[in-house]
Order: C-alpha cells, then structure tokens, then sequence
C-alpha cells in the first residue's frame, strides 16, 4: 500500500511539472504599476461589438481546461504618426462566459463555474464589476516570440488593473494601423495569484492544489472612427 501510495505522488508531480508543455502563449513579464502612456494624436473610440477578450484556465497538467469569452465595455486607441501610442479599454467583469463545450463531465455545469468564477473566490464581481488595461509603451517587437499572436509585431506594455489591484504586464501583441482604424491582437499567460486571486493556490490543501495559477488570456480590441 505504501508503494502504491509513493508510485500515486511521483505521478501526480510528472503531470504537474508537465503543465507548462500544455500551455500555448507565453508568460508576460509583471511588475509593479507604471505611468501611463499620454493620449496623443487621433484618439479612436473602441468598437465595443467587435473587440473580445477570451481567457482559458487549466487544472494542473493542462487537464480540463476551461474557457470562455468577456466583454469589451469601453476604451480608445490613440494613434500618431501611423502608430498606436497609447490607448486603455474596461472590461465588463460581469459578462464572464464559460463556453459550455469545455465542460465535459457529467457531474459539472457550465453555469455553477460561471456563478464560482463570479463570487469572491476568484474575481467578486459584485465589488469589482470591471477590470482595466492601460497602455504605458507600445516598441517594435526585437525579436519573434514563440508563442505570440500571429504577426505579432509590437512589444506593448500596460497597467492590467484585476480585481481591485493592478499591476503592469509586457507581452507581444500584433498591432495594425489603417485608415480611421487601429487594433490590438494579443495572447499571453499571467499567474492569477499576482492580481491576489489565490483560491486554489494552496499546494497544502488537496481540494485546491490541482488547479492551475495560469490564465491564459486573448486579446482582440478594434478601435475606429
């Protein structure tokens, strides 16, 4: 029994340690809040019906993993020179969806996640209705990065304001200026636990410890006259 027991740890910690293999964006770059880029040029509102911020979660090991979508409720990109400067969009914490086909398991529903991911637990939307990002630089992307967005193009950095704490994010995002119109594609990975989201961080309790830190997130804002 001992054996068996010793056998059941050193595999739960191969699936563990085999989580990053799983994911598919890589981690952005955190640290503490910075200033915020100054609004310049041509400031073009944000299409709210056609900018999407899908997000996927995992347990560890990439097992089940959860998806689903959040709404886009406000924001502008500011454009000079043929460049997206600076630029901030809100978005609407409580339009979190769970996309019904990535719960799979008879005993589960979509919607007991969604009302889970809404409560204090993870991100209490009653006292935190929005969450925020604000752009604070936009580069030229140095070097392709391997799981970036396709054409990914620019580094973009900004305050990503979660659950009443903000902290400020780097990754590669795919940024396109055109005529009276801007965009902002992105897909990265952050740990929930640094925005303070800490349920099912525990590795001491086992109800908790296989649920994954990482957040996958997409980003697809458009902006336009």
């Amino acid at each position: 029994m001992k054996k068996l027991s010793v056998i059941a740890l050193v595999a739960v910690g191969m699936l563990a340690a085999s989580c990053n293999k799983d994911k598919s964006a890589e981690n952005a770059a955190t640290s503490t809040e910075k200033t915020v880029a100054e609004s310049k040029g041509e400031v073009l509102p944000v299409d709210t019906v056609g900018s999407v911020v899908n997000w996927k979660a995992f347990h560890k090991g990439g097992m089940a993993p959860r998806w689903g979508t959040l709404m886009v409720k406000s924001g502008d990109l500011s454009v000079e020179n043929g460049n997206v400067t600076a630029g901030n969009f809100v978005i609407d914490m409580n339009s979190l969806k769970v996309d019904p086909a990535s719960v799979t398991e008879k005993d589960k529903k979509y919607t007991d996640l969604e009302a889970h991911l809404k409560n204090p637990d993870f991100f209490d939307t009653a006292k935190n209705p929005t969450a925020d990002f604000k752009i604070t630089s936009v580069t030229d992307l140095k070097e392709p990065a391997k799981d970036a967005v396709a054409g990914a193009n620019k580094t973009v950095s900004g305050n990503l304001t979660l659950s009443g704490k903000t902290m400020n994010v780097t990754f590669p995002a795919k940024v396109d200026v055109m005529e009276n119109a801007a965009s902002v594609q992105a897909k990265f990975t952050v740990n929930r636990a640094d925005w303070g989201i800490k349920f099912g961080t525990s590795e001491t309790d086992p109800a908790e410890w296989m649920i994954s830190k990482d957040i996958e997130i997409a980003v697809d804002v458009k902006a336009k006259k």
